[in-house]
């Protein structure tokens, strides 16, 4: 099965080679050269993945973002970058963009991460159920989770996430009270060929443990020393 890549670029050198490569690994390939034409792209075609520049004419990377997600969630993004687009790499991730590359880079490694974003979009589609709605919804205690919708419900309040936040959020609810190690979580989050630090899992769980914690003060993701993390009900633990 060939899968469709949109690259949204205005550097036509860069732009070209990434076809040239993604069509070598049998991608097919549309190119945008401004955040305008990127975005009627989007919206006029059906793809699997989007490489998204961020310093773009007439709209900017993060506009076309925003945009995206404003209508769906699920096609992966990676954001383009320069070494000095600190802030926007933080604002694009909080936007919903599900990874970064920082030019130049390595175009092996942008591959990797291709495919496993890819696979692990398709591997969520194809386990959705076909039965009644009410079998996509997951609670444990206090939280639940509608899987079609993506709405989360803590204290039957809505909580408003970031679809990294999300995904990390369902896999933990998937495996209540089971303690899962950061490199568990990497792999079934991050996906088995991400390149950074285990560290993020830290970093995501803080945003979750905020977003809970400013509708109900009590810890349901506790942190076992050594080990990793673990969804549980209130106890004595910390």
């Amino acid at each position: 099965m060939s899968y469709n890549i949109l690259i949204i670029e205005d550097e036509e050198n860069i732009a070209r080679v990434l076809q040239l490569e993604l069509e070598f690994e049998g991608y097919q390939v549309d190119i945008a050269y401004t955040g305008t034409s990127g975005l009627i792209k989007y919206r006029e075609g059906s793809f699997d993945l989007i490489l998204l520049d961020l310093m773009l004419p007439e709209m900017h990377g993060l506009d076309v973002l925003k945009r995206i997600r404003a209508t769906e969630q699920a096609t992966p993004v990676i954001l383009l970058t320069a070494k000095s687009e600190v802030e926007d790499k933080v604002k694009g991730l909080d936007l919903g963009a599900n990874d970064y590359v920082t030019k130049p880079f390595e175009i092996d490694e942008l591959l990797a991460r291709i495919r496993n974003f890819i696979r692990f979009a398709k591997s969520q589609s194809a386990v959705l159920p076909l039965a009644d709605n009410d079998t996509h919804l997951l609670s444990y205690g206090q939280l639940s989770i509608h899987e079609q919708t993506r709405e989360v419900l803590y204290f039957e309040e809505s909580i408003d996430l970031t679809p990294r936040e999300y995904d990390l959020l369902l896999y933990l609810l998937k495996h209540p009270k089971q303690v899962l190690t950061r490199e568990q979580i990497l792999e079934a989050v991050w996906g088995f060929d991400y390149f950074g630090d285990t560290n993020v899992v830290d970093v995501y769980i803080r945003y979750l443990r905020q977003k809970l914690g400013s509708v109900n003060s009590t810890a349901i993701i506790k942190t076992v020393r050594g080990v990793g993390y673990a969804l549980k009900e209130s106890t004595h633990e910390t």
